[in-house]
């Protein structure tokens, strides 16, 4: 967890967009058929066809997203709210919960809302130009929660946060945001080297670029906003006695 709260205090309403991601992301994966929770979608071969109906009616299917119908052109932003398993929903959503406020916070409701679903758009964008022969479908919030990061690097690089080692018998440590972050970014791109030669699997690529946009344009946003804090600060200097 980070030190966040101190921050997220100045949201009168908190983080309402960070926390009504991870509930609607809850409930439609709690009622549809991936859970298994919901008795209407059946058992054994009827519940593993209603999941495969599921994936492509939401979920992004490369080949389709390139041809641009309206209605594959929305499965981008649809993917972000579907997840394939428990372990991908709950580690999507552990990730946002601990560095989305902060982010949110510092942008405000409105544009940390287009900011997530647009760095999810374009991650997942990215991820089927790059495999457009693709039929896999694609489904998850990781590019969204991805440009969340990278966001979180550029504008909370001190801020310490507890994570969890698999390497050090997940032993909670604690270490600042741009150690954390930069560990987790060399490691996708580990792995999209890797798995790159055995095509379409893991959305690596739609996690680094999703990263490098919430990188850029947290820079970009609040470098310039910074400079003209700093430069109104000079000029009401000047003015004193």
């Amino acid at each position: 967890m980070t030190d966040r709260w101190t921050a997220v205090r100045g949201l009168t309403t908190g983080p309402v967009v960070t926390y009504g991601a991870i509930g609607l992301c809850c409930l439609l994966f709690l009622v549809g058929p991936v859970s298994g929770l919901n008795a209407s979608y059946g058992t054994g071969g009827t519940l593993l066809t209603a999941q495969t109906a599921h994936f492509e009616r939401w979920g992004v299917i490369p080949s389709e997203l390139l041809q641009g119908s309206p209605r594959a052109l929305l499965t981008p932003l649809t993917a972000l709210f579907v997840h394939g398993s428990w372990l991908h929903l709950l580690g999507n959503m552990l990730f946002l919960h601990v560095f989305g406020a902060m982010v949110e916070e510092r942008m405000g409701h409105l544009e940390f809302a287009l900011f997530y679903l647009g760095c999810g758009y374009l991650a997942l964008l990215a991820y089927a130009a790059a495999n457009a022969e693709s039929g896999h479908t694609l489904v998850g919030a990781s590019g969204a929660i991805s440009g969340v990061l990278g966001a979180f690097l550029c504008l909370f690089p001190r801020t310490r946060v507890t994570s969890l080692y698999p390497f050090l018998f997940f032993l909670p440590l604690r270490f600042p945001a741009w150690i954390v972050l930069v560990f987790w970014f060399v490691l996708q791109w580990l792995a999209e080297a890797q798995s790159s030669s055995s095509g379409p699997g893991v959305a690596y690529l739609a996690h680094l670029v999703g990263f490098g946009i919430g990188f850029l344009y947290a820079w970009g946003r609040f470098r310039q906003a910074a400079r003209v804090k700093a430069q109104a600060a000079a000029t009401e200097g000047e003015g004193q006695p």
